[in-house]
């Protein structure tokens, strides 16, 4: 199925995911923060990005938006995974970060299959 790169510095949110993703099929990578995000990139494009806001360093928010500004990931949908929920969060995620989808954490299972189905579908990777 897809390559998925987590980025996440909370490590049982990344095994959850991990977990949940690798039963319906997918590879999964994870980062622990913005850093080790790029670098997880560079080795291998990821056909999803589930990414953090708040983390170690520079922020989801300025990760996000760094990968829509380059040409080479603009096309990677990049959901942010955050427990940011107010209003002016959710539209910093589109507005600033250029995000393609804000999901909130705690999160429900069948609707974070369902988003990741739904935007793999729309860029052709799944």
């Amino acid at each position: 199925m897809a390559n998925i790169l987590v980025v996440d510095d909370e490590p049982e949110i990344v095994v959850l995911t991990k977990i949940m993703l690798e039963k319906e099929g997918h590879k999964v990578t994870a980062a622990k923060n913005s850093e080790e995000c790029f670098k997880r990139i560079k080795e291998k494009k990821p056909d999803l990005i589930l990414l953090d806001i708040m983390m170690p360093g520079d922020d989801g928010w300025d990760a996000c938006k760094r990968i829509k500004e380059d040409k080479e990931t603009s096309d990677i949908p990049v959901a942010m995974f955050t427990v940011r929920t107010s209003e002016e969060s959710v539209e910093k995620s589109y507005k600033y970060a250029h995000a393609d989808v804000h999901i909130n954490k705690p999160f429900d299972r069948k609707e974070l299959l369902k988003i990741v189905k739904d935007l793999l579908e729309k860029s052709g990777k799944n």
